[in-house]
């Protein structure tokens, strides 16, 4: 028969350390059971507490063995070092997870951009092709609105003519022109370039 009796009581017992106890128990070497927060230990009936003869044990060249304190401590940094490896597993696995979790959130920003980059193409392609005739128009017309708006040196000799005019007298005409600062004369200095503007020149003929 066996006998449920405190970790304490089955160190007096066995005659060990409580230490030794609790490696045994770890061992599998000795029964235990957890009630109410407390480990206790089975012990068979047949052993019982005798101070004396566990005396004699001690002394004599048959002695109980005890636990080995070098390998009490191999055995913690072992779990120590199985903690370790677990959490770093654990760690690994959270920190692949997050990996993925942010390329994926990455890939679904992109989409959203290229998204919204194609829509933008398209408002600007529609708006271009409604508004491109008209720009082309008006920049024909201002184009057209600038030709009219001057004639050439040659046009204007050929107008001055008209009223008999002699080449140095229409010589005369321009150099005189931009002499006082008439604005039908313009003459571009850097360019070396005369633009005359269309009028009918009546004060000059």
């Amino acid at each position: 028969m066996e006998r449920l009796v405190t970790t304490s009581q089955a160190a007096e017992i066995l005659g060990l350390s409580l230490q030794g106890i609790h490696y045994r128990i770890k061992k599998d070497q000795l029964k235990s059971i957890k009630k109410d927060g407390k480990i206790f230990v089975y012990i068979s009936d047949d052993v019982k507490v005798d101070n004396t003869q566990t005396k004699n044990e001690s002394t004599s060249s048959v002695k109980q063995p005890k636990l080995d304190p070098t390998q009490a401590i191999i055995d913690v940094k072992n779990e120590q070092i199985d903690l370790l490896k677990r959490s770093m597993k654990w760690m690994k696995k959270q920190y692949i997870s997050e990996i993925f979790r942010l390329e994926k959130n990455q890939k679904r920003i992109i989409e959203v951009f290229n998204s919204e980059i194609k829509l933008l193409q398209s408002a600007f392609n529609e708006m271009r092709s409604i508004y491109k005739p008209q720009l082309e128009s008006n920049l024909k017309n201002k184009s057209e609105k600038t030709n009219n708006d001057f004639i050439t040196v040659k046009d204007f000799f050929v107008l001055m003519k008209r009223y008999n005019k002699t080449e140095q007298e229409i010589k005369m005409m321009i150099f005189n022109g931009i002499k006082a600062n008439d604005k039908r004369f313009i003459y571009n200095k850097v360019e070396k370039k005369l633009l005359i503007l269309n009028s009918d020149f009546l004060d000059l003929i």
